[in-house]
């Protein structure tokens, strides 16, 4: 039996798509930027970035179970994510995007809470997971990060 040209094979493997798990699916306006910006380095000094577009890559750890509406994005060290918000419905992030690679662009949004807006916030997202919540676990107001969210391209899907 004669080897197959390396050549001739690649002409005929270039003849049929990738399987969708092999490609990336866009979101929203898509990506922009040429470049992601680490987490870590955006947490670590978070001002200069606050009003600005960044990118970012990582994992997707979690997406909003009910409107697709968010998603947590991890950073370059453990443990580390933000979350990417949307406006209900502009962009709608699918469930199967769980535990995907993914890029995603957004501003830098700071929000400084109080000990009720907290309090609030973390029922809402219990709520919206089904779990309890307890409002003597929260002892103080809090400062978050997230992305207003432009688009994404998450790979896999």
């Amino acid at each position: 039996m004669k080897p197959i040209c390396p050549l001739l094979l690649l002409i005929f493997l270039s003849c049929f798509p990738l399987p969708d798990s092999a490609m990336a699916k866009t979101l929203g306006a898509g990506l922009s930027l040429n470049q992601p910006t680490s987490l870590s380095e955006i947490l670590g000094n978070p001002e200069p970035y606050i009003g600005k577009k960044i990118q970012l890559q990582g994992v997707i750890v979690d997406v909003c179970e009910k409107r697709g509406c968010w998603l947590y994005i991890s950073g370059d060290r453990p443990f580390e994510k933000i979350r990417f918000k949307v406006l209900d419905g502009e962009i709608v992030i699918p469930l199967e995007a769980r535990g995907k690679p993914g890029t995603v662009e957004g501003v830098l949004e700071k929000f400084v809470l109080s000990r009720d807006e907290v309090i609030a916030r973390r029922r809402h997202h219990a709520e919206e997971r089904g779990e309890t919540f307890d409002p003597a676990s929260v002892t103080s107001g809090e400062t978050i990060y997230q992305l207003r969210g432009l688009g994404a391209e998450i790979d896999g899907i």
